[in-house]
């Protein structure tokens, strides 16, 4: 069965609601046949990236850039994971106050370096998440899962 890894650092009630909507998404009963695994950044390994057929990344904006934990993420799993995730499918969605474009580069860079494939457009939200805002991480979540279906 297919394996879609959300990797997510969700620090605020604005994250945890995208968080929670990307997962319904995901798990739509809908998309049949793909496992769905939620890990907080800092407790996900290699072992779960190599494990992992597609991903879901969630972060902060935070200084301009992706929040401390997934680059702690990024600097455990690159190298063992490197050769072994090439062509994986991605999907990302960003939670800021202002600029977001420091964080998504960042994502971007890492995941290029990977070999990994965007394959729907990103997820970026200011303030409040609006029920548009929601819809669009749900659909995040749904399009990347139903990818894996076999």
């Amino acid at each position: 069965m297919p394996r879609l890894l959300i990797v997510h650092h969700t620090p605020s009630p604005n994250l945890q609601a995208m968080f929670e909507a990307t997962v319904a998404g995901a798990t739509t009963p809908e998309i049949e046949g793909v496992e769905v695994v939620r890990k907080p950044a800092l407790a996900t390994g290699a072992v779960d990236v190599l494990e992992a057929d597609g991903f879901l990344l969630g972060t902060p904006a935070s200084l301009g850039y992706m929040s401390g934990a997934l680059k702690v993420f990024f600097d455990l799993v690159y190298y063992p994971c490197l050769d072994a995730t090439q062509g994986r499918p991605y999907g990302l969605y960003v939670h800021g106050n202002s600029d977001m474009s420091g964080a998504v580069r960042s994502v971007e860079s890492i995941t290029k370096g990977l070999g990994w494939n965007r394959v729907t457009e990103h997820v970026l939200v200011t303030a409040t998440p609006s029920k548009d805002d929601l819809q669009a991480c749900w659909e995040l979540g749904a399009t990347v899962a139903a990818g894996l279906m076999a």
